[in-house]
């Protein structure tokens, strides 16, 4: 059954978000002014400061801060030690995005490599603060959450198909529609996550290294390399965040190039950019 393209209320703020924040991107050097900006969605600039606070939860101005190279570079200086520490006890700061505790479990290399084949996977596409998304949910714990967009979402659910050929897929959103709300609505359940992690043993130990970064940090590439006891794999650091299949909860998003780029992001570098302003607004609030 052919999916329907969603358009709730949700997905049209975020898509004038990204819209905004591509144009913010293009013209950084120069610093855009909120009119300029407004322009750039077709706003006025009352209206596009009252969307922009009602998604970010604080103004363009303060948010475009978040978005610079010069504040990736702070972040990434600032966290070194606070990282140290929370990579050694696993503890996350006081400032997360949610109080959510997330364990996780790996799949076998059996069950790997028959991709899911006996296992129930029920998933749904629903709207999220950073555009749609397509989660997946097995009886041992989420499988998939992947971001989509108009062009790619064809794509991302014949990936997601095939990801997991050998397993019993059910479309039922009823079922995956409170996991979406706990996920992006702090406080809405106490009840723990869990993650069923698909991958190599090389990607799960970055990916559960990725688990510790604490909302509103970044780390870079090379620091993830050195916390799993692989120096020199920074490269391959960088493929297995490429190759996450549960965005947003193993936050590949928090890791930037050393020298504060914002480097690569399987869903598109705007949407990164705006987790990351998302997630530095609520942090310091």
């Amino acid at each position: 059954m052919e999916t329907p393209i969603l358009t709730t209320q949700a997905q049209l703020d975020y898509n004038r978000i990204e819209t905004a924040i591509r144009y913010i991107g293009t013209h950084a050097s120069r610093q855009p002014g909120l009119k300029e900006i407004a322009d750039s969605v077709h706003l006025s600039e009352f209206h596009f400061e009252r969307l922009f606070s009602r998604w970010a939860g604080t103004t363009p101005q303060r948010f475009l801060r978040y978005l610079t190279k010069e504040h990736a570079k702070q972040l990434l200086n600032e966290s070194r030690d606070l990282l140290d520490v929370t990579y050694q006890t696993g503890l996350s700061s006081p400032g997360r995005l949610h109080d959510l505790f997330v364990t996780f479990e790996a799949m076998t290399p059996g069950e790997y490599k028959q991709k899911g084949a006996g296992i129930d996977v029920t998933y749904g596409i629903h709207p999220t603060p950073f555009g749609d998304c397509l989660i997946g949910v097995t009886s041992r714990g989420i499988c998939r959450l992947n971001f989509l967009a108009d062009d790619t979402r064809d794509q991302v659910l014949a990936e997601f198909r095939n990801a997991w050929s050998g397993a019993n897929l059910l479309d039922d959103e009823r079922v995956t529609a409170p996991l979406i709300e706990q996920i992006f609505t702090p406080g809405t359940s106490t009840k723990p996550l869990t993650l069923l992690l698909k991958g190599t043993n090389f990607q799960i130990k970055v990916w559960e290294a990725l688990l510790q970064i604490p909302a509103g940090n970044v780390v870079s590439y090379e620091t993830v390399a050195r916390h799993i006891g692989s120096p020199n794999a920074v490269r391959a650091v960088g493929t297995a965040c490429g190759q996450n299949g549960i965005g947003y909860l193993i936050p590949c998003h928090r890791v930037l190039q050393k020298v504060g780029g914002l480097g690569g992001y399987r869903w598109g570098l705007p949407r990164k950019q705006a987790i990351l302003g998302w997630e530095a607004a609520r942090a310091s609030l």
